[in-house]
């Protein structure tokens, strides 16, 4: 049996989180009601926004909670924990409730993108899990969207498994650069597993072996005459790559009525190689044939190549799409937000002498504001169940600015989150990744600012309140001072 077959991602947890759990079940608390909330302090790169990805395996984790033999024998020989709460390990499965925005949603910061409402136990020990889903696959998302927008409608493919942080980084990863506007990948595993398009070519080492170029090239022509697409800078891409191409495209595949596909560039000036390769490649009479280039790309080399007028059809991404590499932290957090006492939740909020980690309190409605052009203008923060009318005058409250006397008007509004587990279980069809897929780019496209979109300096999407709920947030805080003061 290998460490795969034994695997058991229940036990993918921060040791803390059991010790809590252990406590809350001595001092007989483990059945109260308590409200977490997932969010997150600032978009990545400095961008407009964020997407939201990785709910499905968030779900998939919760549904299939449960501590093996070997697991809970495990912490019995940590010396730390009872009995009873071992056996009740051996039984355990989540029981709690999980409130979402639809994987895909466009999200901002400070807004709770999962609420997670459930014995405190159970609330307890998911929380590593949810944060490594969330904060991997929306990190990833986020980075692909940025690099297919550079792109400006050419086709950008996922090439980053080798340089991925593990398997499942590169597996999940590649799921999330789809999400993104990726095309497809070159990872089996995940178009195995999601069903994302796989493309692959040749690497220089198929080049290599065969000794000389056109006979590399011929071989794989004949092997592959309907995707013929070749590596062109092994040796030298002007002087020996694209007249070997030119070569085989003539030679091999016209003979058997095919064309080639296209070329790959993985090296050297690609702005300027492209421009040279496209018109020798034009005056053979191979205008169809695609510039494919590769190495170490993002959404500022991408934009770059274009702006200089590079000749390019299509871009594989690697390291810097699979690990985010510009910043690879996207720094969701799982914070308690209210506690069950009599019946009813009391809002709990974190202090900080940092403003931005001041937490907002309590169960609430999030919301997402839209003009009368389908704009969205703004989301909002309303306490759980308040009634809230924007369709003609509704007040509202700036927290950066709640002097200022703000007004909604003639707007409509969504909910953006919905309740996708009850009592353990899943409740909510699951949409396609192809859906989801669309759902980004649908919102991007006609729902979000284009001034929010854009890489320097983008226009910050507003995070408002009710007045009730920013007093709400108010009161806690001034009872908060008084009682730590």
């Amino acid at each position: 049996m290998t460490q795969f077959d034994r695997r058991n991602i229940t036990m993918m947890m921060d040791f803390y989180e059991m010790t809590m759990a252990n406590g809350y079940f001595q001092d007989h608390d483990k059945d109260v009601q308590v409200a977490f909330d997932v969010f997150y302090r600032a978009n990545p790169d400095k961008g407009g926004f964020a997407i939201f990805a990785g709910l499905e395996q968030v779900i998939e984790y919760v549904e299939n909670m449960e501590f093996s033999e070997e697991d809970v024998e495990y912490f019995r020989q940590q010396h730390m924990f009872s009995e009873e709460f071992l056996n009740y390990l051996a039984n355990f499965h989540f029981t709690g409730d999980i409130y979402a925005m639809p994987e895909g949603t466009i999200m901002y910061p400070n807004e709770p993108c999962i609420t997670v409402v459930a014995p405190l136990i159970d609330a307890q020990l998911v929380e590593t899990a949810i944060l490594a889903q969330v904060n991997h696959q929306s990190l990833i998302a986020t980075k692909a969207r940025r690099i297919v927008k550079a792109a400006n409608g050419r086709a950008v493919s996922d090439f980053g498994a080798r340089r991925a942080h593990n398997m499942d980084a590169a597996t999940y990863g590649a799921r999330a650069a789809y999400i993104g506007g990726v095309v497809g990948t070159a990872t089996v595993s995940a178009g195995q597993m999601f069903d994302i398009p796989i493309s692959g070519t040749m690497a220089h080492s198929w080049v290599m072996f065969y000794g000389d170029e056109y006979t590399a090239f011929k071989k794989y022509a004949e092997t592959y005459p309907d995707a013929t697409v070749l590596l062109v800078d092994t040796y030298d891409v002007i002087h020996s790559g694209i007249p070997n191409a030119i070569k085989v495209a003539h030679e091999i595949l016209e003979p058997m009525g095919k064309r080639l596909k296209g070329i790959r560039i993985d090296s050297g000036d690609l702005a300027y190689l492209s421009k040279r390769v496209r018109k020798m490649l034009d005056a053979a009479g191979l205008e169809d044939c695609k510039i494919v280039v590769s190495n170490s790309l993002d959404e500022f080399t991408v934009a770059s190549l274009l702006s200089q007028g590079a000749c390019i059809d299509s871009f594989g991404i690697g390291e810097r799409l699979i690990t985010a590499k510009s910043e690879p932290v996207f720094g969701a957090v799982y914070k308690l937000a209210a506690v069950g006492e009599n019946g009813e939740f009391a809002p709990r909020i974190k202090v900080s002498e940092n403003v931005e980690k001041i937490t907002n309190p309590g169960l609430k409605d999030l919301y997402r504001i839209y003009n009368a052009d389908g704009n969205a203008v703004a989301d909002m923060l309303a306490v759980c169940g308040e009634p809230v009318d924007v369709s003609t005058s509704f007040r509202y409250v700036d927290p950066q600015k709640p002097w200022k006397n703000r007004t909604f008007e003639n707007c409509t509004l969504r909910n953006l989150r919905k309740l996708y587990v009850r009592q353990g279980k899943s409740v909510e069809k699951l949409p396609s990744l192809d859906e989801i897929r669309d759902y980004v780019k649908e919102q991007l496209e006609n729902e979000i600012w284009e001034e929010e979109q854009r890489f320097e300096n983008p226009h910050r999407h507003y995070l408002d309140m009710t007045p009730n709920y920013y007093e709400l947030k108010m009161e806690l805080l001034s009872k908060t001072r008084e009682e730590h003061a």
